[in-house]
C-alpha cells in the first residue's frame, strides 16, 4: 500500500515536487522511480512507524533515525 498525497503535508508535497523537478532535468524516469521510492518508505513508515534508532548525538528530542538508500546512476549531459 502506497502512501497518498493526502498523507503527505502541503509542505513536503512542494519540497518532494523540487526533488522530483531537479532530478527530472536529467531524467524523468529516474525521477519518476525516486518518488515512488519516497512514497514506498512513506508508506512502511505508516505500517511500522517505530522503525529507526536514536541519534542523542544530534538531538536530545524523542525523535528516529534510519538509513535511505537511493541508488541510481549519474546521469552526464552530452
Amino acid at each position: 500500500m502506497m502512501a497518498s498525497l493526502s498523507d503527505v503535508s502541503a509542505e513536503a508535497q512542494n519540497d518532494l515536487f523540487e526533488i522530483w523537478r531537479r532530478i527530472a532535468e536529467d531524467s524523468v524516469d529516474l525521477a519518476n522511480r525516486i518518488e515512488g521510492e519516497l512514497y514506498s518508505l512513506f508508506a512502511s513508515l505508516g505500517r511500522m512507524p517505530g522503525q529507526g534508532h536514536t541519534r542523542k548525538d544530534l538531538t536530545k528530542r524523542p525523535v528516529l533515525f534510519f538509513s535511505l538508500f537511493l541508488s541510481w546512476w549519474r546521469i552526464s549531459r552530452m
